[in-house]
This record gives structure tokens, sequence and C-alpha cells, in this order.
């Protein structure tokens, strides 16, 4: 998929998207799903990786609504995984099966690894 129709497929409405649209117009890198997955397979492997994160502290943008949006959702989606050129944020976009259009965005900033001496 070109930049500029990832870009297009980006939902809006929530500071996980700005980012996201920000971070593809500044050359982030991404990659596109070929196939799509069950809606529920996908909710229920980001609620538990939501469960995880709060778990160490960590506050994804967008993750908990991207979860029931998917749900709602009820059909197979494809996933794009956008990571800003700096590499300190992670992306995540599902999209309706075809990938035609947009379901959910979600987003967390990495955390940097300490390095032992």
């Amino acid at each position: 998929m070109e930049r500029h129709v990832l870009e297009k497929l980006v939902p809006g409405g929530d500071e996980a998207s700005a980012l996201a649209l920000a971070a593809l117009r500044s050359g982030a890198t991404y990659s596109v799903g070929d196939r799509a997955h069950p809606a529920e397979r996908h909710a229920g492997v980001f609620a538990r990786r939501l469960k995880r994160m709060r778990k160490h502290g960590l506050e994804p943008l967008g993750l908990e609504r991207a979860v029931r949006l998917i749900r709602e959702h009820g059909r197979p989606v494809r996933v794009a995984l956008v990571d800003s050129a700096d590499r300190s944020w992670t992306f995540l976009l599902f999209l309706t099966e075809d990938g035609s259009a947009p379901v959910a965005c979600a987003g967390w900033q990495r955390v940097a690894r300490e390095t032992p001496l």
C-alpha cells in the first residue's frame, strides 16, 4: 500500500490518530498486513497487551478504545504497523478486511531500555 493511501486511512478524531498521521507524513516506516484476521482474535490479543502494558506502568494511546471498536466492528480486520522515523512511537492502524476503511488506531511511546554496563 502506498503511503498516501495509508495516510487517508488514519481514522482521525483522537490523539493516537493525529500522532500516527504526523509520523507517516514525517517518514515513518510502515507495513500493512496481507490478510485479515477475525475481530475477536485481534480484540483479545490487544486487550491482553493493554493489561500487560498497564501492569508495567504504560498507558497506550487509544488501545482501550481500539479494542472496543474492533469488537463492535465484528468483522475481520487487517493491521498496519507504523514506526515513527525516530523509532520513539509505534502505532497500529486497524483496517477493514479489504483495507479500504479505518476501524481504529492506537499508539504507544517506546521505552528506552537501559543497557547493562
